[in-house]
């Protein structure tokens, strides 16, 4: 997913290059982390609910990228 340049100018109003680094490797992560727990249906452990309108739980998947 390419990141347009107004977003990556605002993080560097707030960041430091290797702090932006570290956030990208996190967000990463949890995007994979994510998707694999969704390929073997591994359920939420409740930590961190979604309302139920929220699009990544519909039923069909398909707003989910």
């Amino acid at each position: 997913m390419d990141v347009p340049d107004e977003v990556f100018e605002e993080l560097k109003r707030h960041f430091n290059t290797e702090q932006i680094v570290d956030l990208t490797a996190t967000i990463a992560l949890e995007n994979m982390r994510a998707r694999f727990n969704r390929a073997l249906q591994i359920e939420s452990d409740s930590f961190c609910r979604l309302p139920a309108h929220h699009p990544a739980l519909a039923s069909d998947g398909a707003s989910v990228k």
